[in-house]
C-alpha cells in the first residue's frame, strides 16, 4: 500500500521538478521548477567563453511563485540580460541556496542534471534556428519506451563530440501528460505525491462523492472512476454501443477509469512525469482501497511504469539544457475536449465535468503555458490564479476556485509567437473553435474566423515561417474520409474527427492563407497527435510562385498506432488517393499537389510507426531541408525528399 501517513515526516529534497528551461532569447532566460519550500537565495548567469557574469540577483527579483500545497511551490523564473547576448553564445546558470550556514548549488541540489565535466547547465541562445526536434503524445503506461530520452542523447553527444550538432529548442505540440487516461500504479503515485507536498485539498459540487480526499479513499478511487463521472442521456447509449474502445463524449471513454479529478492531482501528475526525484520517496505496490479485480492490470502497467521512470533522470538533465515550448492538446485536458458543441454543452453545462475541466487547465497554466509567454500569462497567473491558491492556506472557497476556472475557460490568448528565424508560430487549435450552428453534433472548425485572420496577419511578409498544429494541416486523406462518413452519420466523436478538413469554414480560411501572395515562400507544419510520422511536400497547384508548405508530423513520443491497422490504412491509401485517382477531385486539397517523402527505412511505405522524436533541419533561408526521426532506441529514419511530379491532392504515391 502506498505510503502516505508518514508523508510529513519523509524527507522531501528541495527541488522536486526542474529546472526546465522554457522561454529562451538573446535577451532573456526563463525556467520552470517545483520546490518544497518557499524559493529564497540567489540565481546567477554567466557567459560560458569568458565567465563573464550576466547576472546575480536575489532570486526574489527574478522569480514569480505559486503556493500549491503546504511544502510545495510553482517558480517561474524570468531573468533578463542588461544588453542582447550574440546568436550563438553559450550561457550557464545556477541557484544558489544557503540554509543554516550551509550553501549549496544546483550541482548539489540536483547533481544528475549535470552531463560530465559540468559545473552548472548550460543554454545556448540561438535566434537563428538549425536543428529543432519535436514531439507530442507521451504517455506514461504505452508499453513502449520513452523516446523523449533521446533528447538527452544528443545533448549528450553534443557535450563529448565539439563537432556534433546541438539542437535549437525542442517543441512538444500537445498531450504532454494524459490527464484522462492514467495508469493505476501512476494515479497511486500521484496521491502520495500530493501527501508527500501537502497539495491542498478540494471540494466540488455534482457527484456522489464530493470532496478529495473522501474520493482517494474511497472504493471508486482506482480504475473505477467512470462511475462518478457525469453522462448525460445520449452519452450512456453511445457508451453502450462504442463500449469496444472508440472515443466517447465527455469523460466515457474506456480510458477514463482514473481521469484526474483534483487539482492537486493534476498538479501532482506534472512533477512525476518530468522529473525522477519524488519517485524512489514512493511505495509502488497496490493500494489497500483497490479492488482485487484489477490486480492483474496494476502489475501489467507497473511493469511500464517503472521502465518509464527508469528513463526520467535522462529526460530530466535534458529539459535543464535545451529551450522548451508546449502547447496543449486534448489528452493535457480531456480526450474529445471541444470537438462538437454537442460536447462543449454538456461538458460546461454540469459542476462536476467543469471542475475537472477547468482543474485541468489551472494545472495546464502552471506548469506548460505560463513558461510558453510569460509576458502573456502573468497577469492571469498573478491575478486569478495566485490568489486563489495561497488562500487555500488558510482555507478552501470552493467559490473562488470556480471563479477561478471560469477566467481560464474565457481566456483567448493560448497561442504564443518566438521571436526566432524563422518565427515560431504556435496555434491554440482548441478553444478558438469555429462551432457548427446548423448541427451540435458536428466537428468544431480547429480555429475560427477571427483567429485564423490574426494569423493571417502575422504571416504577411514573413519570408519563412515554423508553424506548430497540434493536428496535422495535412493529413491522411483515407482517415479523414472515414472520419467524414462517420461524421455524416452524427458520430464525430466515436472517430475523434480532429482534422483541419473536417470543416468546412476553417479549411476554407486555412486554404486561402497558404494561397495569399503574401503567405511565406517557405513555410513549415510541425504536427503530432495521430500516433505515427510522415512528411509531405505541398504546392498550389497552377501557379507560378507557390510557397514550398511542409507537413512534419512526429507521433507519438510514447504512444503508438495499432501497427497491423496502420499498415492496411496506408495501403488502402496509396490506391485510393494515388496520384491519378479521381477521389481526389471530391477532396478540399484538390488544389494543391503533395508528395511524400518516403522513410529510408521502408520505400514502399508512407506512414512511421512507433514511438519516436522527431527532428528537422534549417537552412538560412528558414526551409525545412531534411526531416528525419529518432525511436527509442536511438535509430534514425530519414524522410527522403520526393522526386518531381506530385499528386493531385492526395496522399499516397
Amino acid at each position: 500500500m502506498t505510503n502516505t501517513s508518514g508523508a510529513a515526516s519523509v524527507t522531501v529534497p528541495l527541488l522536486v521538478a526542474g529546472p526546465v528551461v522554457r522561454r529562451l532569447t538573446l535577451e532573456r532566460c526563463v525556467l520552470w521548477m517545483v520546490v518544497t519550500r518557499e524559493p529564497a537565495g540567489r540565481f546567477e548567469v554567466i557567459r560560458s567563453r569568458d565567465q563573464a557574469v550576466l547576472l546575480d540577483t536575489d532570486l526574489a527579483d527574478v522569480a514569480e511563485t505559486v503556493r500549491i500545497g503546504t511544502r510545495a511551490w510553482v517558480v517561474l523564473i524570468d531573468a533578463r540580460f542588461d544588453e542582447p547576448q550574440s546568436n550563438g553564445e553559450f550561457i550557464e546558470y545556477d541557484w544558489v541556496v544557503t540554509e543554516n550556514g550551509h550553501t549549496q548549488r544546483l550541482m548539489q541540489l540536483a547533481p544528475s542534471l549535470l552531463y560530465p565535466n559540468q559545473s552548472r547547465p548550460q543554454l545556448r541562445l540561438k535566434k537563428t534556428l538549425s536543428e529543432v526536434l519535436h514531439g507530442s503524445c507521451r504517455k506514461p503506461h504505452y508499453d513502449g519506451d520513452d523516446a523523449l530520452a533521446q533528447l538527452d542523447d544528443r545533448l549528450a553527444n553534443a557535450f563529448v563530440n565539439a563537432d556534433a550538432q546541438r539542437p535549437d529548442v525542442l517543441l512538444m505540440t500537445g498531450d504532454q501528460v494524459y490527464a484522462d487516461d492514467v495508469a493505476g500504479p501512476m494515479l497511486c503515485a500521484i496521491h502520495a505525491t500530493s501527501e508527500l507536498l501537502g497539495l491542498w485539498p478540494e471540494r466540488w459540487q455534482g457527484a456522489e462523492i464530493n470532496d478529495s480526499e473522501t474520493l482517494q479513499s474511497s472504493d471508486f478511487s482506482y480504475y473505477r472512476r467512470e462511475a462518478l463521472l457525469p453522462k448525460t442521456e445520449e452519452n450512456r447509449a453511445l457508451y453502450k454501443r462504442f463500449i469496444s474502445g472508440a472515443r466517447k463524449p465527455i469523460f466515457t471513454s474506456v480510458a477514463a477509469k482514473n481521469h484526474l479529478v483534483g487539482l492537486s492531482e493534476v498538479l501532482a501528475m506534472y512533477c512525476l512525469v518530468w522529473s525522477d526525484r519524488l519517485w524512489p520517496l514512493i511505495d509502488r505496490s497496490s493500494p489497500a482501497s483497490m479492488s482485487p479485480d484489477f490486480q492483474e492490470q496494476y502489475d501489467r502497467e507497473a511493469g511500464i511504469i517503472a521502465g518509464f521512470v527508469a528513463d526520467l533522470p535522462r529526460v530530466q538533465r535534458a529539459l535543464a539544457h535545451l529551450p522548451c515550448y508546449m502547447i496543449f492538446d486534448d489528452h493535457d485536458i480531456t480526450d474529445d475536449w471541444n470537438l462538437t458543441r454537442g460536447w462543449e454543452t454538456a461538458a460546461y453545462g454540469h459542476p462536476f465535468s467543469r471542475r475537472i475541466i477547468g482543474n485541468a487547465l489551472v494545472g495546464y497554466s502552471l506548469c506548460q503555458a505560463w513558461g510558453n509567454d510569460p509576458d502573456q500569462l502573468t497577469s492571469l497567473i498573478r491575478e486569478q490564479i495566485k490568489p486563489v491558491m495561497e488562500a487555500k492556506a488558510r482555507g478552501y472557497n470552493p467559490e473562488q476556485h470556480e471563479r477561478m476556472i471560469d477566467q481560464l475557460l474565457d481566456w483567448e490568448h493560448w497561442h504564443y509567437q518566438v521571436p526566432t528565424h524563422p518565427p515560431l508560430i504556435v496555434l491554440d487549435t482548441r478553444t478558438q473553435r469555429w462551432r457548427s450552428e446548423s448541427d451540435p453534433d458536428r466537428p468544431s472548425g480547429l480555429m475560427d474566423w477571427e483567429a485564423l485572420t490574426e494569423l493571417q496577419q502575422q504571416l504577411i511578409h514573413q519570408p519563412s515561417v515554423l508553424m506548430v498544429s497540434a493536428a496535422p494541416v495535412f493529413g491522411v486523406k483515407l482517415i479523414e474520409a472515414m472520419q467524414r462518413v462517420f461524421t455524416f452519420f452524427g458520430r464525430a466523436l466515436t472517430v475523434d474527427a480532429e482534422n483541419w478538413m473536417a470543416h468546412p469554414g476553417a479549411a476554407h480560411v486555412m486554404l486561402n492563407i497558404f494561397r495569399h501572395a503574401k503567405t511565406p515562400v517557405h513555410f513549415g507544419i510541425l504536427s503530432g497527435d495521430v500516433h505515427y510520422s510522415f512528411v509531405y511536400d505541398i504546392r498550389i497547384r497552377h501557379s507560378k510562385s507557390s510557397p514550398h508548405i511542409q507537413q512534419v508530423t512526429s507521433s507519438g513520443l510514447k504512444n503508438g498506432f495499432p501497427t497491423t491497422l496502420l499498415h492496411r490504412f496506408d495501403r488502402a491509401n496509396a490506391w485510393l488517393y494515388g496520384r491519378y485517382s479521381p477521389l481526389n477531385a471530391f477532396t478540399k486539397r484538390r488544389g494543391m499537389s503533395i508528395d511524400t517523402r518516403y522513410p529510408n527505412a521502408d520505400p514502399i511505405q508512407n506512414l512511421v510507426n512507433g514511438s519516436s522524436l522527431g527532428r528537422v533541419l534549417i537552412d538560412e533561408a528558414g526551409a525545412i531541408v531534411q526531416a528525419s526521426i529518432f525511436d527509442a532506441k536511438g535509430n534514425e529514419t530519414l524522410f527522403r525528399e520526393p522526386e518531381q511530379g506530385g499528386e493531385i491532392a492526395g496522399s499516397g504515391r
